[in-house]
Parts: C-alpha cells; structure tokens; sequence
C-alpha cells in the first residue's frame, strides 16, 4: 500500500512540465508592474518589495524541482527538449532571470547582475539553438503558436535591465533580432491561426502573448534612447492594437479548461501595464494613464484568478500529470 503514493509523487516529478516558468514571468511581470506604479504614479513601495521577493523564492522552487527531474528523468527531459512546441518554454528559464535583474535591480544589484549575465547568456544560447532547430527539422504549421515568440523576440527583454551592464552595440543587438523577428514570426503565426487548425485549448491563452513583443519593444527603446519619438510610438500603438483585439475576443477565453499555460496571459497584460505607465509619465497625455490603470487592474485581477486556480488544481492533484 505504501509503495502507490511513492509512484505517483515519482510520476508527478516525471511530468513536471518546463512551462511552470511562466509562473515566475507572471510574478515578476506583476512585480515590475508595481514598482514602476510606485515610482510613476505615487503606489506605495511595499507591494512591488513583497511580491520581489515571492517571485525570488518561486523561481529558486520551481529550479530545483526541474533540476530534479533532469536528475531522475534525464530522458524525458531530452524529449521535452526534442519537442516541436516544448522547446520554446525553455527559453521561459532565461526570461525569467531576466525578468528577475529587473525586480531586483535597486536592492540587490549584485544579484540583479549575475541574473542579467546568466539571462542574456543562456537566451542567446536558445535563440541559436531554437532557429537552428527550425532548420533542421521541417515544423508543421499546426505546432506553431504565439510560443515560439519567447526564444526569438524575447531578445528584446535583454535590453531592459542591461543598461549599465553592457555596451550600447551589444543591447542594440539583441534589441534588433527580437524586433525583426517579431515581424518573421508574426506573420508565420497569423498565417497559422488564420488559415489552419484552431489551436489546441490549452494553447489559447498562449494569444496574449502577441501582445507582449510590441509592449517591451517600446520599453527596450525607450531604454536605450530615452526619448518618445515616432518608433516609440509606433510599437506602443500596435501593443495598443492587439490589446483592444484581445479584449474583443474575450468570449473565446470563457469557459477554457485551466491549464498550467494559464499564466501566459500575465506577462503580457503586465508588460503593456508598464508601457501605457512610462507613455504617460513622458507623455502627460491622459489616455495612457487611463490605460496604466486599467491594465494594472486587469493584470492584478488576472494574477489573483490564475493564482486561484493553479493552487486549487494543485490541491487537487491535476498539475504534473500525464496529458
């Protein structure tokens, strides 16, 4: 009797999924979220210091039971990493660190480096690896998905925290190969959700991810040259165009069976959260602080019900599970 729920916790390891690593995307995009409100619009401090640290302790968590799995299942490790659409949630590992040199920068800069390092380092890594992986083995249209953003255009994250910590012609470069990715990949994903197969339902929320490349883009820009000129403008606007077609949508995404893919809508909505904050602290213009507050809302309400959620189907068991 004993030696059940011991094979069961073992398979549970077993199907550990590498996609828990958007849960520390969406933490830490709702902490950035809160600690530009407290330095833009007059938040108190406190919310965006408590939720650092809670995404500081998840993404140490979530690392060392996926390093257990690679331990004790280095095999089926090796076939999420051979997986067509498995793949690109690796990359989820160095965004996350890169998201973490940005929450930490003020208090804890050492840290806040050795994040950026490790981030830009291993991105660049999945970056090559990923494209040359599209290369050698022919994709079917049906695996495409917003996913595939995260490995490629995630390259315009590096810039964000990196101000300081490499040259402007190395930021420039990473900043340039998300934005003209950007374009390639969206194009492929449009054709794909247009023209094909709906996507899996689990997939769905991966949607919102098309909102993030425009949204991060103005930031990284406005990072690297610190002015709201007609660039800045442009991305901040079709961040704005997929956010009101999102919102259009949002029937599609009643009634979705929860899966742990849930936590792709958070980033997104934090990242134009922040965007629509920095446009009107440089703007003035009271659209983008309609928006600063309304996404801040939206992201905080989302973050509380796909926190809900994720607890109450762990509690049930329902996570870690063979699909």
């Amino acid at each position: 009797m004993d030696k059940q729920p011991e094979s069961i916790q073992l398979n549970r390891l077993k199907f550990y999924p590498i996609m828990m690593f958007a849960i520390v995307m969406g933490i830490s995009g709702l902490t950035i979220a809160y600690q530009k409100a407290s330095e833009l619009l007059g938040f108190p401090s406190i919310v965006g210091d408590f939720m650092m640290h809670i995404a500081l302790v998840l993404f140490c968590i979530i690392s060392i039971f996926y390093i257990a799995k690679i331990v004790k299942y280095p095999k089926i490790v090796l076939k999420e990493w051979n997986h067509p659409v498995r793949i690109n949630f690796f990359s989820a590992v160095s965004i996350s660190m890169l998201m973490l040199n940005i929450i930490t920068k003020h208090d804890y800069s050492m840290l806040s480096t050795v994040f950026w390092y490790a981030g830009a380092s291993m991105h660049m890594f999945m970056t090559l690896y990923t494209i040359s992986f599209w290369i050698n083995h022919n994709q079917e249209v049906d695996n495409s998905n917003p996913a595939w953003f995260i490995p490629v255009v995630g390259n315009v994250l590096v810039p964000v925290g990196g101000i300081g910590l490499a040259s402007h012609a190395i930021l420039m470069y990473f900043f340039s190969i998300g934005v003209f990715f950007w374009v390639v990949l969206l194009a492929i994903i449009l054709n794909r959700i247009i023209f094909h197969n709906q996507m899996a339902a689990k997939f769905m929320p991966t949607l919102f991810i098309l909102l993030a490349p425009p949204a991060v883009a103005f930031l990284a820009y406005f990072k690297l040259y610190g002015q709201i000129d007609m660039f800045a403008y442009f991305l901040y606007s079709i961040a704005l165009f997929f956010t009101f077609i999102l919102a259009f949508m949002f029937k599609r995404f009643l009634g979705l069976r929860y899966f742990i893919s849930w936590w792709a809508f958070i980033f997104p909505l934090a990242a134009m959260s922040i965007a629509s904050m920095v446009m009107y602290y440089e703007t003035k213009e009271l659209f983008p602080m309609y928006m600063s507050y309304i996404m801040l809302l939206v992201t905080t309400l989302m973050t509380a019900l796909v926190l809900y959620q994720t607890i109450k189907h762990m509690l049930k068991k329902e996570i870690c599970i063979q699909e």
